[in-house]
């Protein structure tokens, strides 16, 4: 009977350890958020040098979504993911309009550049005017490969064409050509056309597939790129993790968090500069 009772309480107390252990595990795997974000934060690195710091500090795994502004935004709108890091400030806050967003934050910036091969067929190389230097392209019919995706990038260039008086979707399939993909996948398109290419600059740093490609356009108070942070709405998605997305956010907004993008550099040059409200 004492041997019988002796197994009992074994079998119990095994039970008990692996209820435990499952319980244990189980939040462990739960303990990570979802951002919805774009491809030049991932074709940048900087995801690689921030996300493994932020873990060290909170425990908390990220798992990023990298595609155009617009695709993450839809995706958010349908309740895939806790956090949206983009770069259209005007979609963004049409998001938080319409209820799915709870705050947008200003979290960093840097610019956008034309890059182009050494030959220069437009003849646009250390132009300063992103508009007019369009309007070369545009008159040379020198080819140009956009993202054609209504990414962030996307979403700028076409703003610059308006500005320049061109409407490039007559001219699509012609000297203006849409790769439908993300940035580092159009720079390698773009390249192999020898077309010029609107890039952010932070990508073109991290791009290893320059070859004879160099800068041709910047310092256009145009080209400057902004970056938001926003936390999906729990009340209308609510399997959003909002105290883990937050902490995120906040972890970004701190000053440690500013200090830390700040650092991030490649041979020496700065990719993104912090710029969010002083806490």
């Amino acid at each position: 009977m004492n041997i019988q009772k002796w197994f009992k309480q074994g079998a119990l107390a095994a039970v008990s350890a692996l209820a435990l252990i499952s319980s244990v595990a189980a939040h462990a795997e739960d303990k990570f958020i979802v951002v919805q974000s774009t491809t030049s934060t991932q074709n940048s690195g900087l995801y690689e040098y921030l996300l493994p710091l932020f873990k060290k500090d909170t425990g908390i795994d990220v798992h990023v979504v990298a595609v155009g502004t617009g695709q993450a935004i839809k995706n958010a709108e349908k309740c895939d993911g806790d956090v949206l890091l983009v770069h259209a400030k005007a979609a963004e806050l049409k998001f938080l309009e319409t209820g799915y967003g709870v705050k947008r934050t200003d979290l960093m910036y840097n610019d956008f550049i034309i890059v182009g091969p050494k030959s220069d067929p437009a003849g646009i190389n250390g132009m300063t005017d992103a508009a007019k230097a369009l309007q070369t392209i545009a008159s040379k019919k020198a080819i140009f490969a956009s993202r054609g995706d209504d990414s962030g990038t996307n979403k700028k260039e076409m703003a610059l064409w308006k500005i320049a008086g061109i409407d490039v979707k007559a001219e699509s399939g012609k000297w203006y050509r849409e790769t439908g993909s993300g940035m580092g996948a159009t720079l390698n398109t773009g390249i192999g056309m020898n077309a010029y290419v609107l890039t952010d600059r932070a990508t073109w740093i991290n791009f290893k597939n320059k070859g004879s490609y160099e800068i041709v356009v910047q310092g256009d108070k145009d080209l400057f790129n902004q970056y938001g942070v926003t936390l999906i709405n729990k009340d209308k998605c609510p399997m959003v993790k909002a105290d883990l997305g937050q902490t995120f956010i906040d972890w970004l907004l701190s000053p440690k968090g500013q200090k830390i993008i700040d650092g991030y550099k490649i041979n020496g040059q700065q990719l993104f500069f912090a710029n969010a409200p002083k806490q």
